[in-house]
């Protein structure tokens, strides 16, 4: 064998244990973040404060504090202050956009940064009908129109209805469509039907208002061209 040919054992173990630490570091981070939304924290300097100390461990009996300090107590938050800031950018940039450019950059964040219901909902009203349809011109991909049928269903607003039966009409011109929607799970299934079902229900009533202020806001011809759009969703979506 000659010299180019032989494997580099030592270099392959390096590699793989920078891969280890680097998943591990993701892993704790992502779960500091979750717990920090959760907890719902004042800010976002605390926020960051959370994700930063996500490594440390709490104090237990047994350990001591005092003697000479050779190594700062909080080393990873101390070390390499320009990737620091790198990493509060990142942060920031998580918590406030979601602008996915193809069907892969929102598959990886719908997954990796929108946990919440109310988090991914905002997120599709942000992007709206247009964009994910251009987005999913292709295909949703598996599993995933069931997920955006979830978030719309559990979190969607009367006020947010037409945006919605945007998202809805753009999403059933996607490619592959009725495969996906045959795919849906009984669960996802019963989450479509209440979510058309709350679509249907009657806006709040406006009360109060003159006959002339209503007639100004109802503007007949946009409500029948919603009647008309949930009518024909109710169809592709093959709800009863």
């Amino acid at each position: 064998m000659e010299r180019n040919d032989i494997i580099d054992f030592k270099a392959l173990e390096k590699e793989l244990q920078a891969a280890l630490t680097a998943d591990e570091k993701y892993k704790r981070e992502n779960a500091a973040k979750l717990r920090a939304v959760e907890q719902r924290v004042a800010s976002y300097e605390e926020f960051r404060g959370i994700v930063l100390a996500s490594h440390l461990k709490p104090l237990e009996r047994k350990d001591k504090i005092g003697g000479k300090r050779t190594v700062a107590w909080n080393c990873h938050a101390t070390q390499r202050e320009t990737e620091s800031q790198d990493e509060a950018t990142e942060i920031s940039q998580e918590k406030t956009l979601f602008q996915p450019e193809t069907s892969a950059e929102f598959y990886r964040d719908w997954r990796r940064h929108l946990q919440s219901g109310p988090e991914r909902y905002e997120a599709l009203l942000q992007l709206g009908g247009p964009k994910l349809g251009h987005l999913f011109q292709t295909d949703v991909g598996f599993g995933l129109l069931g997920e955006l049928l979830v978030a719309l269903a559990d979190q969607v607003r009367p006020a947010d209805r037409l945006v919605v039966l945007g998202i809805l009409h753009s999403l059933a011109g996607t490619g592959r469509f009725a495969l996906n929607l045959s795919l849906l799970s009984p669960a996802e299934r019963e989450s479509c039907r209440g979510l058309f079902q709350k679509l249907q229900a009657p806006g709040p009533k406006k009360e109060g208002l003159s006959q002339k202020e209503r007639g100004l806001e109802e503007q007949p011809g946009e409500l029948q061209e919603e009647e008309r759009l949930l009518q024909e969703l109710l169809a592709l979506y093959q709800v009863a």
